[in-house]
């Protein structure tokens, strides 16, 4: 598991994460109630910058 990983898997609300660093891409599922900007902030406050957020909703 990544720091990233870590971290994001802490948010409430955050049911699965994949960092893809060939990609640079993040795949995350989430509750609704998880924001796009909340997901940001935690990988922003590790250093590394967003240029794009795009998240899947659970349906479960």
């Amino acid at each position: 598991m990544t720091k990233i990983e870590g971290a994001l898997n802490k948010v409430e609300g955050v049911e699965n994460v994949k960092v893809l660093f060939n990609a640079s891409k993040i795949k995350t599922e989430v509750k609704p109630e998880v924001t796009a900007d909340s997901l940001k902030e935690v990988v922003e406050a590790l250093g590394y910058t967003v240029k794009d957020v795009k998240t899947k909703v659970s349906e479960g």
